[in-house]
């Protein structure tokens, strides 16, 4: 992606994660400003480290889960933390500790289905929960997952060999990770629309 438009959206992301915090002080139990601020930090763990990612998205984590605390309906704080511990798995090399956010993932898309279940991100996002752990294994194989969440690069050419097995597995990262980010990139407009921000729906 370009470069510039990665920075343009670490700027916005950025504001609306000290917006929120701000309004927090003035207004601790807003249920869709915690889920703002939680979804800001979520989009902005992409920007860096893995270590830090993984710090962000627990604290994004925090803000669904006290959301949740003032409006337990709140089935896009509910949401949002299935995908926030979807990307923990990602970043996660172990895969049995992968499989237990992927599954707590599962847990939670369900309660977001249950909830609202006519929603299509809810249920797409459930559907790709399963197919999760399988690419867990490939990005991890290829050696993706140790590379800074928003640069990373295709791995060295496959071998003629196993170009096929390799051209589907890429296939399915390309299906579960464009899903999570349109997932985090809907959140991410639905707070703003809910906060009078004018910005354009995701395309």
């Amino acid at each position: 992606m370009d470069t510039e438009v990665e920075f343009d959206r670490l700027l916005m992301f950025e504001q609306i994660r000290k917006d929120a915090e701000e309004n927090y002080k003035s207004n601790p139990l807003d249920a869709d400003n915690l889920t703002r601020w939680g979804g800001a930090m979520l989009e902005l763990a992409q920007f860096h480290s893995i270590p830090d990612a993984k710090q962000m998205i627990q604290d994004s984590i925090a803000k669904f889960e006290e959301a949740l605390l003032i409006d337990p309906k709140k089935h896009d704080a509910v949401w949002c933390i299935g995908n926030a511990y979807t990307a923990f798995a990602f970043l996660t090399p172990d895969e049995a500790e992968a499989k237990y956010n992927f599954d707590l993932a599962a847990h939670f898309f369900q309660q977001a289905v249950d909830e609202q279940p006519e929603n299509p991100h809810y249920l797409k996002s459930l559907e790709m929960t399963a197919k999760a752990p399988q690419l867990h294994t490939e990005v991890h194989k290829h050696g993706l997952g140790s590379q800074p969440m928003g640069g990373v690069e295709p791995s060295a050419a496959p071998s003629s060999s196993k170009a096929v097995k390799n051209k589907k597995s890429s296939d399915n990262m390309y299906d579960v990770m464009g899903w999570v980010i349109l997932a985090i990139g809907v959140v991410a407009w639905v707070g703003f629309a809910k906060a009078n921000v004018p910005v354009s729906p995701p395309l």
